[in-house]
């Protein structure tokens, strides 16, 4: 896997016109990108397939949680256009829909462990059992894993954990909360440098802001591959 493969950039931007404009400015250069909920409403589904068509890696970010049946028909449903990734909650029964509407095509169920913008604080707001971050983190992967998840999302903080995980060492594991050096951390809690990300075992990075939000997105992707290149 070359420096490019590596990096996904997330187009997390406020408008279709904006998400083309970045795609079209790193072309020939990104070829896997994101698209997640807040461009659905304005358009997103409708770029994915376009940059399917064009022959681009696309990973939809959707984080579905539903009853089985309905997850299980939408799954069914987004494998027609042959997405890469697809994002569904990590509880196994939600996995199990997923996979199950996934069938025998080739897109990758990946499961969600804890938003990157979570800590312990918010999971006792959110009434989740005791224990440290980190370990419920691989415990709720390594449940996603063994549901057939093919891989799951984790923050920077528990990688080496999930590489040591006798489920999870050999799955996918795609990280966001990456920030480049002189980057802002925004409203993420739980990030990591792209070297560090990568040394402690992620397959792929996830980098949306670093990169939408720069003045030149294409010299902030060159500079952030750059330093991919040195891990």
């Amino acid at each position: 896997m070359n420096t490019k493969d590596k990096i996904i950039v997330a187009l997390d931007v406020d408008s279709c016109d904006k998400a083309r404009s970045i795609v079209k400015r790193l072309d020939g250069h990104a070829n896997f990108f994101k698209i997640g909920l807040g461009l659905i409403g304005k358009g997103g589904l409708e770029l994915a397939l376009e940059m399917k068509k064009n022959g681009l890696h696309v990973f939809l970010d959707l984080k579905l949680f539903d009853i089985s049946n309905t997850i299980e028909s939408a799954v069914r449903g987004l494998c027609e256009a042959k997405f890469d990734f697809l994002t569904v909650q990590g509880d196994p029964q939600v996995v199990k829909a997923a996979v199950k509407g996934r069938g025998a095509h080739s897109m990758k169920i990946l499961a969600v462990t804890f938003l990157t913008s979570l800590d312990r604080d918010d999971l006792d707001q959110n009434m989740i059992k005791p224990g440290t971050i980190e370990g419920l983190t691989v415990s709720r992967a390594e449940k996603a894993i063994l549901a057939g998840a093919d891989g799951v999302i984790a923050s920077p903080k528990e990688l080496t954990l999930l590489r040591k995980n006798l489920h999870c060492m050999e799955k996918i594991i795609v990280t966001p909360g990456i920030r480049p050096k002189k980057s802002v951390t925004n409203d993420q809690k739980r990030v990591g440098s792209p070297n560090e990300a990568l040394r402690n075992g992620a397959s792929y990075l996830v980098i949306g802001r670093p990169i939408c939000q720069a003045e030149d997105a294409l010299a902030a992707y060159e500079e952030i591959k750059t330093e991919v290149s040195r891990s």
